[in-house]
């Protein structure tokens, strides 16, 4: 057995990686899907372009490596969280679109739990009550229909984030799984006992029978079935993007940071044993389980990092490619004033204000496009910054150096804006793709593919250090503007 496959499964496209023992990059096939905005505020996926999308990557993924079958050990899968997808067991169609984690339209029944229930919820959850979980999401799709309601209670339908859905569809309907660290982000599942909760079911009135099976994060739960890709492969590892990135990170010690810089900005910090409650509205999550030992982290969460790039590239088309951004914004030597309020989607951790609306503040006549193209980065780098600092101070810890990873940690003046503005190190692996190695560990560790964590250690390379080099006068007057203007979209009005 050579190789590994991973299964990337993003919020805008359907990755498959080849990998070898070595953790290289053998071959990578990649297909967007359909991004659907039916009204102000929600985001939806075909469910189903979701999984042809994925079948396509795993067949390309094959063909233009020309693996064989005995040589691939496993599959390891990770997916973008949250993403709440309900399908028929009996005809495997799925009753409606996928609904997005970026999705808003809960927010008024968020709003209305959290009368009564929030402190429960954060008690047995470590999330707070946000349209950006499954939970009410499920709720929502199961309360527009009463035949769907009657259904889910039967026992008819199935519910899961896209993991589950992509597994239900490579075993050809046999196995019905998540794993923790999906089924943690879902409102639903308790983070203490490890199960499903009855008593936030009965809230939020979802039957227990639509739940899937909680698995950990590196166990064999199945088999593809020749029907679904043409071959029988060992599905064996499971994990959501940012806990994948976490453990592909080698971030295995309490205090260990990394931050995914993708769709959106994921801030992770491992807690080890204990369930950290934050008091600084972070997230308290499952890191990852392996052999029996569950791992806690705190996280933080920006719901629009890269994603403010690709709104730059096609609704104001300021650059052709994401890429060019970076050289848009090297045309000039500082933000001229400009502080981009990049709250296009709501604003995650530590506000969680889900009204909250963008803003390009300190317009001038000398305005430059670069301007704005700098301040978009900066924006990133400072939303980062409050999750570090937030997460530092639930931990009571310090840390010394972030570990990065995504696409837009390609972006060298992105990452040493993020320095600066930390004043620390920043790390960048040679393996960016760290989310997907992430699942590909899991997977091959469950399989013997490598046969301990100490022996994938030596897979992780560094390749480059960002430090900081830039005047403190500069950048702690961004960050007082940004403390100041931060106050404009923080209105219930947005």
């Amino acid at each position: 057995m050579k190789y590994i496959i991973a299964i990337d499964a993003g919020t805008t496209s359907s990755r498959a990686i080849l990998f070898d023992k070595k953790g290289h990059q053998i071959g990578v096939a990649q297909y967007e899907f359909t991004q659907f905005f039916p009204q102000n505020g929600w985001v939806e996926h075909d469910a189903n372009e979701i999984w042809e999308s994925q079948k396509k990557a795993i067949h390309d993924l094959i063909k233009q490596t020309g693996v064989q079958d005995e040589e691939i050990a496993a599959i390891g899968i990770t997916n973008q969280r949250e993403t709440t997808i309900i399908w028929n067991k009996e005809t495997g169609e799925p009753v409606g679109n996928a609904i997005v984690w970026q999705d808003r339209r809960t927010a008024s029944i968020c709003t209305e739990l959290k009368q009564k229930h929030e402190a429960t919820f954060i008690a047995k959850t470590g999330l707070v009550l946000d349209p950006y979980f499954s939970g009410t999401k499920i709720k929502w799709i199961l309360d527009q229909d009463p035949k769907l309601k009657k259904q889910a209670t039967e026992g008819k339908l199935a519910f899961g984030t896209v993991d589950s859905w992509l597994i239900w569809k490579l075993t050809g309907g046999n196995t019905h799984v998540t794993d923790v660290t999906n089924a943690s982000r879902t409102l639903l599942f308790n983070i203490h006992t490890l199960d499903w909760d009855d008593e936030l079911l009965k809230i939020l009135n979802i039957p227990k029978a639509i739940l899937p099976k909680v698995v950990s994060c590196s166990e064999v739960v199945g088999e593809t079935s020749v029907k679904s890709i043409g071959q029988q492969i060992t599905i064996s590892g499971i994990a959501g993007d940012q806990q994948a990135a976490l453990f592909g990170q080698l971030c295995w010690e309490s205090g260990d940071v990394k931050n995914t810089y993708g769709t959106g900005c994921f801030c992770i910090m491992n807690t080890g044993s204990k369930a950290i409650v934050s008091k600084n509205k972070m997230l308290t999550t499952i890191g990852y389980q392996i052999g029996g030992k569950t791992t806690y982290a705190i996280e933080g969460s920006v719901f629009i990092a890269g994603a403010l790039i690709q709104w730059l590239r096609d609704e104001l088309s300021m650059v052709s490619e994401s890429s060019q951004i970076e050289t848009l914004a090297k045309t000039v030597s500082d933000n001229g004033g400009i502080t981009f309020l990049p709250s296009l989607t709501g604003l995650g951790a530590p506000y969680w204000e889900p009204s909250a609306t963008g803003g390009i503040l300190g317009i001038t006549r000398g305005t430059k496009k670069g301007h704005i193209a700098r301040a978009a980065l900066e924006a990133i780098a400072l939303r980062s910054h409050e999750l570090v600092n937030a997460m530092q101070k639930d931990a009571n810890t310090n840390f010394s150096v972030l570990k990065v990873d995504g696409g837009a940690s390609q972006n060298n003046l992105l990452l040493q804006i993020q320095a600066n503005v930390l004043n620390t190190k920043v790390v960048r692996p040679e393996i960016t793709e760290t989310t997907a190695l992430g699942a590909a560990f899991f997977a091959g560790l469950a399989v013997g593919f490598w046969k301990s964590q100490e022996e994938i250690q030596t897979v992780w390379k560094e390749n480059a250090q960002f430090h900081p080099d830039q005047d403190k006068t500069y950048t702690n007057q961004m960050v007082s503007l940004w403390n100041q203007r931060i106050q404009v979209v923080l209105s219930k009005d947005g």
